[in-house]
């Protein structure tokens, strides 16, 4: 170490009296020897000294260039490696963000909470991000970031923050699709998540996780059942219905215009246990929005319309003339 502390010290008197030119020289030996050899944290510690006041001296270029190497050294100097993520500069701060090891969760928080949305990209690609980081991205993050951050396989998420992206999602394809291919999504999310999803999103989440597609259409069939059970007696024609409409959801050919047929047929448990399956919703909160409605003799099919667009996200079609939903949804008998 004697050879390395004598180079180490003539590099730093290089500092004072030399030129720009000669720093940068200084930058990459000092580098080299630093990567090349095999040192303790305190002759790490020596070179993250020296290397950080050349840094301090030279052009933003060379600066990034300097992230780049050392954002692969696992010994890299802490010091050094904290003062290129806080950067302004996202050219020298994002590889350091991105990859250095070097950078524990309370430092990342810092730079979530104090730089740009361009520093949390970088801090959103990381292989692996624990749940206090994630938790002030999704928080903090825009579009971008979030999106990033939900399809990084190596992320964990808190409760809280799933929860947060999940609403986040409503009306952002991109972020609902990243969100249902996550294997740690819980199925409780997930099925909020394609209640209020778009008809392509669904789809394509229907042919990635076929599991979780068919084991929330079961589950909310059965809610389905429930329903008819506490409107009125179960009779032969409901399960029929419900074999007829489950297999036609599951083949993805189950949409607002065939709930809007079910109703102008008067079928009322088809559309009781389609709008179950098209908008995954449990029993009390179809129960709240049909009896919400009001009878309309003019538009007959209101409750079963305006729940599909409150909860599924998108209007039933009206069609000229008989535009509406058939038969109102109702108690049997009311």
């Amino acid at each position: 170490m004697t050879m390395t502390r004598t180079h180490l010290q003539e590099l730093d008197e290089a500092i004072s009296r030399g030129t720009p030119e000669s720093r940068v020289r200084a930058l990459w030996h000092a580098t080299d020897l630093l990567i090349a050899g095999s040192y303790s944290e305190e002759e790490i510690e020596t070179f993250g000294r020296v290397i950080e006041r050349l840094a301090d001296e030279i052009e933003v270029e060379v600066r990034a260039w300097l992230s780049v190497r050392l954002s692969h050294f696992d010994e890299a100097p802490i010091n050094v490696i904290r003062k290129l993520a806080f950067d302004d500069a996202i050219e020298v701060a994002g590889p350091v963000l991105e990859e250095s090891v070097r950078l524990d969760d309370e430092t990342l928080i810092a730079n979530v909470r104090s730089k740009s949305q361009s520093h949390m990209l970088a801090i959103s690609r990381r292989t692996s991000l624990g749940e206090d980081v994630t938790d002030v991205l999704v928080a903090r993050g825009n579009r971008t970031v979030v999106n990033s951050v939900a399809a990084n396989s190596g992320a964990r998420f808190s409760g809280s923050s799933l929860l947060h992206m999940v609403k986040r999602a409503e009306g952002d394809s991109i972020l609902a699709e990243r969100l249902g291919l996550r294997k740690d999504i819980p199925r409780n999310l997930f099925q909020q998540l394609i209640a209020k999803a778009s008809n392509d999103v669904r789809k394509r989440l229907a042919s990635e996780r076929p599991e979780m597609m068919n084991e929330i259409a079961t589950s909310v069939v059965d809610v389905a059942g429930d329903l008819q059970s506490k409107f009125g007696p179960v009779s032969r024609s409901y399960f029929v219905a419900k074999r007829v409409v489950t297999a036609q959801h599951r083949q993805g050919r189950l949409t607002e215009d065939s709930i809007a047929s079910y109703a102008m047929a008067h079928k009322l448990e088809e559309v009781t246990i389609g709008l179950s399956l098209l908008c995954a919703l449990p029993v009390d909160v179809i129960e709240r929005a049909v009896g919400s409605q009001p009878a309309d003799a003019a538009d007959p099919g209101q409750g079963a319309r305006l729940l599909l667009e409150h909860h599924h996200g998108a209007a039933v079609s009206r069609r000229q003339g008989s535009s509406h939903l058939g038969t109102r949804l109702q108690r049997p008998g009311a």
